[in-house]
């Protein structure tokens, strides 16, 4: 059984097992999550209001942040250049079951 769920503007498809890096959410490492799915397919499909029945737990692995990447700008016979960087703040969540 697999559910797709929607956290930090993105959505993930996830299974039990599953440890995934998504936008940087509250809690502690260990602590629990109860995330509302939007489709849940497998044995059962479900979506809309019916996969708002189902919940997928999730536990905090680590906090962390991405690599470093990157950005560049450039304007052609100005003499404009610029570099700066960013660093992406990431959850990992591993997940426990889905249930419903």
């Amino acid at each position: 059984m697999f559910a797709i769920i929607q956290t930090g503007g993105k959505q993930y498809r996830v299974q039990e097992g599953d440890v995934i890096r998504v936008e940087s959410l509250k809690g502690e490492a260990g602590d629990k999550l109860d995330l509302t799915p939007i489709f849940v397919g497998g044995d059962q499909n479900a979506f809309g209001d019916a996969a708002g029945k189902f919940t997928v737990n999730a536990e905090v692995v680590e906090h962390g942040r991405g690599p470093k990447i990157y950005i560049r700008k450039y304007k052609s016979g100005i003499q404009y250049r610029r570099r700066t960087g960013h660093r992406q703040d990431f959850t990992a969540i591993k997940i426990l079951g889905i249930k419903g």
